[in-house]
């Protein structure tokens, strides 16, 4: 998530999570162990499957058993998806670079910039992320990515959280939530645009995601509040608002209940 302080008057934070919400040891464990241990084996003998992906086709290769680690795939190797003669796959409707790390992911078991755990601090941080001067938590790397009819640049990890959705693979949603929790430096106008592209393409029983956006938002209010893009996204109006205004009503609540406590009214 992202705290409360802004870089600037449209620039979020960086995340900050209160220590009640945070991992717990054995969360960070099981985490640092995935990460140390890649969906595949390092013996790969099945069929080359060649996947071609997005409008402007970019061609891929991939091993048939590191695919079928996602149950899209699984199906879609059997599926009018696959053109058997020439064991290729095609996905017009995917984006390449986001692509390219979903195939990272089910070879090394995370995508570039790596989630690394610092020992010494006791806490995850991205690799190549030393760089102070980058505003966006990743030293040297990009934290957003254009996609097609968006309508600007998005959170990368956003997207591959979106794309690990519809591939079916809840280990690698978690590490781009994890690693979107990293960020700082973002601007609301892409904050915005990733939380309408998060609503769009995740199911309404998602309560990972979204809640991300909500808890950010509500944080951030003084900011967003008097931001020109947040009004305009709430006169386009979806669902997110019906949601935002449930989780800040969720959130008085709380403050309330907190008041009384320490000094307990009758109403």
């Amino acid at each position: 998530m992202f705290k409360r302080s802004f870089h600037s008057k449209d620039r979020a934070g960086k995340a900050v999570k209160p220590s009640k919400r945070s991992f717990s040891d054995r969360q960070k464990l099981k985490l640092q162990q995935n990460l140390d241990s890649p969906p595949v084996a390092k013996s790969l003998t099945s069929p080359i499957i060649t996947l071609v992906v997005g409008r402007e086709p970019r061609i891929f290769a991939a091993h048939e058993d590191v695919l079928s680690l996602s149950p899209f795939f699984t199906a879609a190797l059997k599926g009018q998806f696959y053109e058997s003669s020439a064991k290729r796959v095609a996905l017009p409707d995917e984006d390449p670079q986001i692509f390219s790390c979903i195939l990272e992911y089910l070879y090394k078991g995370d995508y570039y910039p790596r989630l690394l755990f610092n020992k010494r601090r006791a806490s995850f941080e991205l690799e190549d992320a030393q760089d102070l001067q980058n505003l966006g938590g990743r030293g040297s790397v990009e934290s957003t990515v254009d996609v097609p009819g968006a309508g600007g640049t998005l959170l990368k990890d956003t997207v591959v959280y979106c794309a690990a959705e519809r591939y079916g693979l809840d280990e690698l949603k978690r590490l781009a939530l994890r690693k979107q929790g990293l960020q700082s430096g973002i601007t609301v106008d892409v904050i915005l645009r990733s939380a309408r592209y998060a609503y769009e393409n995740t199911p309404d029983s998602d309560s990972k995601l979204r809640a991300h956006y909500l808890a950010l938002i509500i944080r951030s209010r003084k900011t967003f509040k008097r931001c020109g893009t947040m009004q305009m996204e709430m006169e386009i109006g979806g669902s997110k608002f019906f949601d935002l205004f449930v989780a800040m009503c969720n959130h008085v609540d709380d403050i309330v209940d907190i008041g009384n406590n320490r000094s307990p009214k009758t109403i």
